[in-house]
């Protein structure tokens, strides 16, 4: 893949600090809230909750690494188990949200499973209110086909985002919100593959075909 404009590197940073924002401030309030509480009790539950958002944060730093960067950690081959534990924990306790698994083959390409994730982060963002996140993946004739599904009450799938998935959405226009799938779309273009896309009220579909290149 070409490396992406300076923009767009600027529209994916924004985009991880603002989903890291929430568990490192969590454990900057949980440090200040240990330092003046004396009851045996309350600190306890003060290092539970430093625990969890510092587990919180790592994962999600975790996925982005993987999702939006080099990932030099791994080769050309990525196990589609890492990919399947990322997701996983950027769900975490979310009782609100099914993740159902289809994963065919045991490793994918590192760009299609940078795909899978950033589809992933999509199809959870559009289930504010819950739901499920079915994600398929294969090597078939050489490439790489990803179908992940997130239906549920509502959906929420912003039209920009579809915009920047299939490169119709000009760079001026783009935002943090958006970048990941406009990263998508270079990706894809970069190894002659393609994205498809399906929104309606209840379910946002996602497609990909990716060659091995």
């Amino acid at each position: 893949m070409n490396s992406p404009s300076p923009d767009l590197a600027s529209l994916l940073c924004s985009r991880l600090c603002h989903d890291m924002l929430s568990p490192v401030g969590a454990l900057t309030n949980g440090l200040e809230l240990l330092a003046d509480e004396k009851d045996p009790e309350m600190r306890q539950r003060c290092f539970e909750l430093l625990e969890q958002s510092a587990k919180t944060s790592a994962n999600k730093l975790k996925f982005f690494r993987l999702a939006f960067g080099a990932a030099g950690g791994f080769g050309d081959m990525v196990p589609v188990s890492e990919a399947r534990s990322l997701i996983d924990s950027l769900v975490g306790n979310n009782e609100r949200i099914t993740v159902s698994w289809a994963l065919v083959s045991d490793s994918l390409p590192k760009p299609a499973v940078k795909t899978l994730l950033n589809f992933g982060l999509i199809g959870l963002d559009a289930l504010v209110r819950g739901g499920t996140l079915e994600i398929g993946a294969e090597m078939r004739d050489g490439a790489s086909e990803i179908v992940v599904r997130a239906s549920g009450d509502r959906i929420v799938f912003d039209a920009d985002i579809g915009r920047a998935l299939d490169g119709t959405l000009p760079p001026g226009e783009l935002s943090s919100r958006t970048a990941p799938a406009a990263m998508l779309h270079q990706l894809a273009d970069s190894l002659g593959g393609g994205l498809q896309y399906a929104a309606t009220d209840e379910a946002l579909t996602m497609g990909a075909v990716l060659p091995a290149g």
